[in-house]
């Protein structure tokens, strides 16, 4: 995993209090809201009369979520920070705190935490979030990654999943894909290793989808394009289990339909490419495939000439009363489809 020009730190040197002063060490806090961080029972935060408080937290298991022997541990940091902050600014809200738990089994030197980190303090680093907290133990079996965000937003702000209605727009951020094209890029590069330890990877030209696999973006400027042009989505999530389950989520706790285009599905060049290389249609791997963390959300129809002209956002559908189903028409025929919810699932 390291080049050993050095000896590597064994963690059992520091001790737990030890390894937390060494990380302690490295944290710069950012935001007012922050009273006290780390170094107390409890990290002492502060927010105004008028505003709310959003908690979330993930948990990232190795052998399920990650694959160490092709995620290099910074990019894994700052994914686990990444895909936390994605979750606050899909309620129309700003991430400000973060606490970070980890579990790791003894193979796991100074060196490979301080990695870690320095992924997780960029993230924070780059979307201004003050890490304030968190636990460290060890583990019988890899690495365990908990984090819990905690964000802020005004309270007529904060856009949740049940607001969509009938012929309100379905629109996304970005384009789709990439990240799970990336995941089978790296897949199958690991198993051509594994067959012949001397192949070359054959990854050339296709930079762009293992970036979304690996050092994914969370979504800020989205909310900020949309409050710059006054639009409040009426609904809103995260793509982080595939387009198809997340609309379902909406619809599901909307009460409404849906009705998408496959065509009118932003995806990039390169994750076309690659469905294609490996026989896959690309809108496959946009309606399944996840770990885009893209913004699904739905705005009301009079918005849409202040989003049209917004490259980063496309509108892909409306929505429909619940008695129509949720439905996708796909190709030149428009043969109407029933979506079906088949991302990620945890079970």
């Amino acid at each position: 995993m390291f080049e050993n020009k050095q000896p590597l730190t064994s963690l059992s040197e520091l001790g737990e209090f030890g390894l937390i002063n060494h990380l302690n060490d490295k944290i710069t806090l950012i935001n007012k809201s922050t009273i006290k961080g780390i170094g107390d029972d409890a990290a002492v935060l502060e927010y105004s009369a008028n505003r709310q408080i959003l908690v979330s937290s993930d948990l990232l298991v190795e052998g399920i979520h990650f694959d160490l022997s092709y995620t290099p541990l910074k990019h894994l940091g700052y994914k686990a920070a990444i895909v936390n902050f994605s979750d606050i600014y899909a309620m129309n809200g700003k991430p400000e705190h973060i606490t970070v738990n980890i579990a790791m089994s003894n193979r796991f030197s100074l060196e490979a935490v301080d990695e870690l980190y320095e992924g997780i303090l960029l993230a924070c680093k780059n979307y201004e979030v003050d890490l304030v907290g968190g636990d460290t133990s060890s583990s019988k079996s890899g690495l365990f990654i908990s984090i819990t965000v905690i964000g802020q937003a005004g309270a007529d702000k904060i856009t949740y999943r049940n607001g969509a209605k009938s012929n309100d727009l379905i629109c996304v951020s970005g384009d789709l894909g990439g990240a799970y094209m990336g995941l089978q890029l790296l897949e199958r590069e690991k198993q051509v290793f594994l067959a012949n330890p001397e192949m070359q990877p054959e990854i050339d030209n296709y930079d762009y989808i293992l970036e979304r696999q690996l050092k994914p973006e969370a979504r800020e400027d989205i909310i900020k394009l949309l409050e710059k042009e006054n639009i409040k989505p009426t609904s809103m999530i995260d793509i982080s289990d595939g387009l198809a389950s997340e609309l379902i989520h909406i619809c599901t706790s909307s009460n409404v339909g849906c009705t998408i285009y496959d065509d009118k599905i932003p995806m990039d060049h390169t994750t076309i490419a690659f469905a294609n290389e490996i026989n896959m249609d690309p809108v496959t791997a946009t309606l399944n495939g996840g770990e885009d963390y893209e913004l699904l959300f739905t705005i009301d129809i009079k918005d849409y000439n202040k989003i049209k002209e917004i490259k980063e956002i496309s509108v892909i559908g409306h929505i429909t009363d619940k008695s129509e189903g949720c439905n996708i028409i796909c190709g030149d025929n428009k043969e109407l489809v029933l979506l079906k919810a088949q991302g990620w699932n945890a079970f």
